[in-house]
């Protein structure tokens, strides 16, 4: 048989390969679409310090140094939420994210640039004196993601696991507490969930194939 000729790709062919993958992370450079109004809290999503996500630079999965925000998947996977299926195209191409703007999968030397520099967190786009600010921050000092993957990594060690899932059960509990708070008494718009506490802790651990459960669920 002979040999199946490789495909050189030398510019974009619309795959929706990198759209599939998930959504860009932000930078400084970014607030301008939001400003404009081109995408809001509803399509962004936090991803809190020591939460492991994909780093292209390594290959890999890793907790993040700083805290992130990106655009936020579907809900059945992590497509971006501005790829058009239909079209296999950007539903907001003329107005796409630094780091879409630079991506080359054929030459990833211009996205490399940017990686992990001038990102946003949370409070960038946040109006100063908003009282949702002061819940973040105490659901950060209740619920600690450092705290869950400390939890998460004794129980790869052997550590003792009811004791372990207590305490995790308590962070779950916590979690979901302050987040019903913020709807239910600063009036927090449920699409805004993601952006301001990043993903519920409840669904971080069934990720990784636990179901802890609260007292109130006992």
């Amino acid at each position: 048989m002979g040999k199946i000729p490789h495909l050189t790709i030398t510019q974009c062919i619309r795959c929706g390969t990198c759209c599939r993958k998930g959504g860009p992370v932000l930078h400084k450079q970014d607030i301008r679409i939001l400003l404009e109004g081109k995408a809001g809290h509803q399509h962004l999503m936090t991803i809190r310090k020591g939460e492991r996500a994909y780093n292209p630079v390594s290959g890999r999965a890793e907790p993040v140094p700083r805290e992130l925000v990106k655009i936020i998947g579907r809900e059945q996977d992590w497509t971006c939420i501005f790829f058009d299926e239909e079209k296999s195209s950007c539903s907001i191409y003329d107005h796409r994210f630094l780091e879409c703007s630079l991506l080359r999968c054929w030459d990833p030397s211009q996205i490399m640039t940017v990686i992990g520099k001038n990102t946003l967190c949370r409070f960038d786009l946040i109006n100063p004196g908003d009282p949702i600010k002061e819940i973040i921050q105490t659901h950060e000092l209740e619920c600690p993601f450092t705290e869950v993957e400390n939890l998460l990594s004794a129980l790869s060690t052997g550590g003792d696991k009811s004791g372990i899932f207590k305490e995790l059960a308590a962070l779950v509990q916590k979690d979901s507490a302050l987040r019903s708070y913020a709807i239910d008494e600063l009036g927090m718009k449920k699409e805004h969930e993601f952006f301001i506490f990043g993903r519920p802790l409840a669904q971080i651990l069934e990720d990784h194939g636990f179901t802890v459960r609260t007292h109130s669920e006992l």
